[in-house]
């Protein structure tokens, strides 16, 4: 019999590995995704005070539409660079989440891009 790979727990090594290399600090926090099937969110972290400083989902009620689309993540991604940059914060570093930089996780970091954040 073939066994399928469980791919959640190879993301979550992949993810133990990136964050061995990353954190956010209160100058530069950490933007975490997390991709569901139906939904995407993203947090801007402190990983040094442990405290999220600004979130956005494809649940929140500015966006429209089904949140498990490329449309949805950029939409989170604008929604998540202004509320950090109503708190101060410009300059983060992006924190892909084990997931591949490709489609809704591209997506996302390119809206917070056009929304101010520098990464």
């Amino acid at each position: 019999m073939i066994k399928r790979p469980n791919t959640n727990a190879q993301r979550m090594k992949r993810h133990k590995r990136v964050r061995a290399k990353i954190s956010g600090t209160a100058a530069t926090p950490r933007l975490n995704v997390f991709r569901s099937e139906a939904n995407i969110y993203a947090q801007v972290i402190d990983d040094v005070n442990g405290v999220t400083l600004a979130s956005a989902s494809s649940l929140d009620k500015a966006i429209e539409g089904y949140g498990g689309n490329v449309a949805a993540a950029a939409a989170v991604g604008k929604l998540v660079a202004e509320r950090a940059k109503a708190k101060g914060i410009e300059n983060v570093v992006f924190d892909r989440g084990g997931y591949l930089y490709h489609g809704r996780v591209k997506a996302l970091a390119e809206g917070a891009r056009e929304g101010g954040l520098h990464f």
